[in-house]
């Protein structure tokens, strides 16, 4: 999405255009992308002068779980961390909503992979207000000003990660509710996946179109230029993976991390070495 570009998602294609590729096609260009994303991982992590932010959203059983594992698979696990942001717990609703992201940011030469994210407290609160009596919050009105202020505090907390060395690039991962709704009776059929119904997303489901829009409002503000939003049409997982991952891979070249050149001294060293080893 563009800065300042309005979008309503009820108009986009769910389904990926490559996805009449097939399976094996598809996992060969996943494979690819996900050799590049480690080899480019790979040089940031030794560069350690800048960082990288994945940031996914999507609609209940959009697929973020398993995107993120197969868009890693292969990565060094050292060089990246994935956070998953449920529920706040009490002790996160004694600070500001952005306290614990601020935390678990990546370091410099990481990649930090939000599952779930601070866009949470711009979609979910604003469909349930009700949430926000939890907040702790000082008295003031909720309404449509209330959550532009949240918008552009998002604006400047990202804006700020730009500045310092971090590339935000996040995710919504656009799946229809007629896949969805094949996705949930899934977890309900399969007894290895009932740990990942939530009662909860039967009454968001009944909310879509208001979750719809709140998602909608978001982007229009928050997709910027330093941290841009992806809308990625995610009726087919493996093409939806493929799409993600090629945007990795594109996001990180464009960062261009090279590999630390020796000093001098370290030089005498490696020849020192060579020498004690031949």
């Amino acid at each position: 999405m563009k800065p300042d570009q309005n979008v309503d998602l009820n108009t986009l294609s769910t389904l990926p255009t490559i996805a009449h590729r097939g399976k094996s096609s598809l996992r060969e260009m996943l494979e690819t992308h996900v050799a590049r994303f480690a080899e480019l991982q790979e040089a940031m992590y030794a560069e350690s002068r800048q960082a990288l932010l994945l940031v996914f959203q999507g609609m209940d059983a959009s697929g973020k779980d398993s995107t993120i594992k197969h868009v890693t698979t292969g990565v060094n696990p050292q060089g990246f961390r994935v956070s998953n942001f449920r529920q706040p717990t009490y002790k996160d609703m004694e600070y500001s909503y952005l306290h614990r992201h601020w935390m678990t940011l990546p370091e410099r030469g990481r990649i930090g992979i939000f599952n779930r994210s601070h866009y949470e407290e711009v979609v979910t609160l604003r469909v349930n207000p009700d949430l926000l009596a939890g907040r702790k919050l000082p008295p003031r009105r909720i309404d449509d000003g209330f959550w532009e202020e949240r918008l552009r505090d998002i604006v400047a907390f990202e804006r700020h990660l730009g500045r310092n060395g971090t590339t935000i690039v996040k995710f919504f991962l656009n799946i229809s509710k007629k896949e969805q709704r094949t996705r949930l009776l899934e977890r309900l059929n399969d007894p290895t996946k009932h740990w990942k119904f939530d009662p909860a997303d039967l009454e968001a489901r009944s909310r879509w179109n208001d979750y719809l829009k709140a998602y909608e409002s978001a982007f229009a503000v928050t997709s910027t230029k330093q941290a841009p939003w992806y809308i990625i049409p995610g009726d087919n997982k493996p093409a939806m993976r493929v799409l993600v991952a090629a945007i990795i891979v594109e996001t990180l070249a464009g960062m261009k991390p090279r590999y630390p050149e020796p000093d001098a001294a370290l030089l005498r060293s490696i020849k020192s070495a060579r020498k004690a080893l031949a």
